[in-house]
Order: C-alpha cells, then structure tokens, then sequence
C-alpha cells in the first residue's frame, strides 16, 4: 500500500520540481531585463538632468564673465588706470555693477597685478593667479580657488591701452556658495570636478572639496548586474546608496560635471515585475492543481449543496409566514396605539371638555328660567330670544361632542383631500379651554387643502399643541403661534412656543423618549410621527433662535386635486 502510495505521488512531484524550477528561470530572466531596461531609462533621464545642471551652471557663470568683457571697455575704468584721481568714480562704477550682478567683488587692476579701484574697497595683489596671467597676454582668464574658507571663481578680462598691448585687467570674483544656493538640494546629486579631481561646486554639501580619482567619488565600491555597472556610496542620506556615475565636460568654464543617478527605483521595478511574474506563475500553478482536486469532489460538494438548498428554503418558507404574521400584528399593534393615544389626549383634555360642555349648560338653565319668567309677564317676545340663545347653545353643545366624538373613534378610511381650515375649528373646538390663558396667533388658510386624514390630523396637531402647552406651564403669559406657509408641491404647519426648548431634537420622535418629568410614555411624537409619514410627508423639530422649540408637519399640497373635485 505504501508503495503504491509513493509511486502516485512521485510524478506529481516531479511534476511540481519541473515547474518551480521553470519559473525560477523565468523569473530571474525578467527580473534581468527590467534591471537593464529601468537603468536604461534612469540614465536617459539622469543625463538630461546632468545637462540642465551644467547649462545652469555655465548659464550663471557666463554672466559674470560677460560682466568681465563688457566693463574692460568702459571709460571709467580705462580712465582710473591712467589717472588715480579717476579712481572714486571707478568705484562707484563697480558698487553698482556688483550689486546688481551678485559678484563677490570687481576689481580693477594694474599691469602689475595691484588694485587700483575694487567694489569692496579691499586690495587684491592678483600677481599670481593664473586668470590675470592669460589677461595680460590679451585673452580672458578664469580660475578657481578657495580662500579663507569661501570657494572663489575669478573671471579677468584684459583691459587694453590705445597702442594695443594689455594695461591692466578687470578681474571679477564670484562667491560660488551664493551661486549654489539658488539650485542646492536639487533632485539628482549632481557635483563639478576641476582639473585636479577636486569637487569644486555641487548641490550636495556633504561633497564639497572631496578628491576624486580615480573614479567618480574617491573609495567607491562598483557592482555590476545584469551588464550594467555601477557605484556602491555610502555618503549620507541624501546620496543614493546604489548609482550609476555620469560624466560631462564643461570646457567653457575648466569643470567637469558628474551626476549620481539612483538606481534604487529601476531595480526596485524590476523586483516588482520579478514577483509579480513569479506569483502568477504560482498562482496559475494552484490554479491547476486546484482544478485537478475541485474535479473529484465536485459531485460530493454538489450533493451536499443541493441538501443544504432544501433545508434553507423550507427554513426561508417558515421565516416568510412568521414575518408575514409578525407585520400583520405590527400593524394591529400600530392602530391599537395610535387609538390609545387619542383616548389618552382626550383624557388629558377631559377637564377642559367638561367646562366647554359646563358652561353652555348653565347659560341653558339661566336662560329656560329666564324665559319662564318673562312668559308669565306676558313679555312673549324676551322670552322667543332667550329661547334662541338656548337653541344657539345647543348646537354649540352639538358641534363638541360631534368632534369629540370624530376625534375618538378609530379613523381606517385612506388620506384624502382636506380642507386645513376644517381642521383648524376641529381643533380650537377641542382644545379650547386649554386655550384659555394663551395668546394664540393661528391665521385662518381659506381654500388651501392638503392630502391626509382629518382625524388622524387633529390627532397630531392637538399632540403638537398639548406639548407646547405643557412645556410653556407655568408661565404667566405663554405665547403659541402656528404658521402656515404653502408651497406649489407642499404645505409647511408649524407650531412654536416659548418654552424651554429641546434637549435634543434629533430623538424627540423616537419611541418613550419624553422630557416630562412625572408623566408622558414619551410615545405622543413617535405616533404622530408615523401618522405624518403614512400621509407621505415629513415631521421634524428643531430649537429657536431666542428660545423655545418649534415642531413642523409638511405634508403633500392638494389644491388642484380639490378643484378638479368640486
């Protein structure tokens, strides 16, 4: 059994060898190539960087040398080498020019090397500097040094008498720390060489005046991959660990230039592309393998499936009932509440109902026995007006309990078109002697309808009143307004107090949230908060400016419906 086990897994194994060791040679073929590529393309861009900094630095250079050129013709000048007494005004001639150019210092010296007027007002003996050597055999002169610790470029152009030979010579000094400044830090370390492998001028100061040679930076280690070579650096942070070196020469002005060009990212590409090779290879591998495997159990995996499918769907057939009952039940306990809580509103109004029904009852004794009276007198005519105001106060008596008797039955028909107004009457009617003591302002709206159910709609703004009501008790003269304002699609019912405003507006209409501190379910705004979105519109609250709260109902506009109706 063992052996014929092993047999099976050996070509398997084989198998699996042969194709590891493929994409090993794939991968390290391409991992190649992207390293030559990306270094191909690092050193195109390094040698276009390399160019705009010598043309930089040649282009800053050139034009103090031109500086150099253009004053050994000026009078002032070839006029203070032949009169001292022209020297002031050399001076001043210079002040001004290196002001303007940022030279160091401009000089004007004499046949013998000595300063006869400088913008510095420092001497200079130039007698053994090489620049104004080849300026007093009539050509300019450059070169390059560093004294008391400032790395110097001077520029001499010769200044000639009237017979032609050399009589002196405008010597212009640069400060190449200044003229770095203006490209220090740059994104290629770049740096410049003169003749004697010294780093004369760079954008790295970790490099200043180091020796080069033979090679581009003194004790550089080279590597060399894929057929490229390179520098191993270990020069700061701000020098790439691993470069390729480039070489510029800049005959115009006696450097040559050198740019370090990381290779970091050329091979931090082709490590990428290595991978990625080497994880699709692995990937395609599973993915075989995988598949051979998925084969011999997919017939298990099936059965299985189709098991499990039966019993999710006889448990799903369960769930659907019981939801549907759940909802059923939901609905019911809805109604059932929304009913509680309009017999709750009429019990918290009962006082206020008995006096409303109280005083048209007194008014009718007060007026019968009046009217028994004046019979008696034979005053027939006193007593059919006190006969009227008895009828009067009948139909009032008739009209509170035909609302409240609206008001308390349970209201199933759907919303409809509603004149406000009609609502506003049902309302004042009900709450009118809670209304007493408050200053009212409810404008009438004539002709403006919405969509909605009136009762449920008195429901809410007897809710919406009650609680301003009770949020202004205590005070001796509450204010209530409620505004409406229509628009062309919506109408906006808003009811404001002055009282102490909502602790917190966002969970007014959430279920036995109440500020109320000895009564209240808290269920008063999350009923009328169903009822307003079963009319299809909104209810929200919000604090007012200079205190109190303000609850608004929008609900759907039905003014064309109503028209077409009537």
């Amino acid at each position: 059994m063992a052996t014929d086990r092993t047999n099976m897994f050996r070509p398997v194994a084989t198998a699996i060898a042969a194709f590891v060791a493929l994409a090993l040679v794939v991968t390290a073929g391409v991992w190649a190539a992207a390293v030559r590529q990306g270094v191909e393309q690092q050193t195109r861009e390094g040698r276009v960087a390399l160019t705009l900094a010598a043309d930089r630095l040649s282009g800053q250079l050139r034009r103090f040398r031109e500086a150099a050129v253009l004053l050994a013709d000026h009078p002032h000048l070839i006029a203070a080498l032949s009169d001292q007494a022209d020297a002031a005004r050399a001076e001043r001639l210079l002040r001004q020019v290196a002001d303007k150019t940022g030279a160091l210092d401009l000089a004007v010296l004499d046949a013998k090397g000595l300063t006869v007027a400088s913008a510095t007002g420092a001497p200079l003996d130039a007698r053994g500097l090489p620049s104004f050597q080849r300026a007093m055999t009539g050509a300019l002169g450059r070169d390059r040094e560093v004294a008391g610790g400032v790395r110097v470029f001077h520029f001499a152009a010769p200044i000639f008498a009237e017979s032609g030979p050399a009589m002196g010579a405008v010597m212009v000094t640069i400060d190449m720390g200044l003229v770095e400044d203006e490209w220090r830090g740059g994104g290629t370390a770049v740096y410049f060489t003169d003749e004697d492998g010294v780093i004369f001028v760079t954008n790295r100061s970790e490099l200043l005046l180091r020796q080069t040679a033979p090679g581009p930076l003194l004790g550089a280690d080279t590597w060399q991959i894929g057929g490229v070579s390179g520098l191993r650096l270990e020069e700061g942070p701000y020098i790439p660990a691993r470069a390729l070196g480039l070489v510029q020469d800049m005959p115009v002005v006696g450097l040559t230039a050198h740019g370090l060009i990381d290779a970091a990212p050329a091979f931090q590409a082709a490590r990428l592309q290595a991978v990625a090779v080497l994880a699709l290879f692995l990937v395609f591998g599973a993915v075989l393998y995988l598949l051979t495997q998925r084969r011999r159990v997919l017939a298990e995996a099936n059965a299985k499936l189709e098991a499990r499918v039966a019993q999710r769907t006889a448990r799903l057939e369960r769930e659907v009932t019981e939801r549907k009952e759940a909802e059923a039940a939901l609905r019911q306990a809805q109604a059932d509440l929304v009913q509680a809580g309009k017999l709750s509103a009429l019990g918290q109004m009962s006082a206020g109902i008995a006096h409303e029904l109280n005083q048209p009852l007194m008014a009718i004794r007060s007026y019968a026995e009046n009217a028994e009276a004046f019979l008696d007198r034979g005053q027939a005519d006193v007593a059919g007006r006190n006969l009227l105001s008895i009828s009067d106060m009948a139909r009032r008596m008739g009209r509170i309990i035909q609302n409240l008797r609206a008001f308390a039955r349970a209201e199933d028909v759907p919303a409809g078109v509603i004149a406000l107004d009609d609502v506003r009457a049902a309302v004042l009617e009900l709450m009118g002697s809670r209304l007493e003591d408050t200053d009212l302002t409810w404008p009438q709206t004539p002709g403006l309808h919405v969509m909605a159910g009136e009762v449920r709609l008195q429901q809410v703004l007897v809710n919406l009143i009650g609680n301003a009501l009770d949020a202004m008790a205590g005070q001796a003269a509450p204010v209530l307004e409620v505004v409406t304002s229509a628009g062309p699609k919506a109408v906006s019912i808003e009811v404001r107090d002055r009282g102490p405003g909502l602790d917190d507006p966002d969970k007014i209409f959430d279920p036995f949230y109440s500020t109320k501190a000895t009564e209240g379910m808290g269920l008063g705004l999350s009923i009328s908060y169903g009822i307003v979105q079963s009319f299809g519109g909104q209810i929200r609250g919000r604090n007012r400016q200079g205190g109190g709260a303000a609850v608004e109902v929008i609900l759907p506009r039905a003014d064309r419906v109503a028209e077409a109706a009537e």
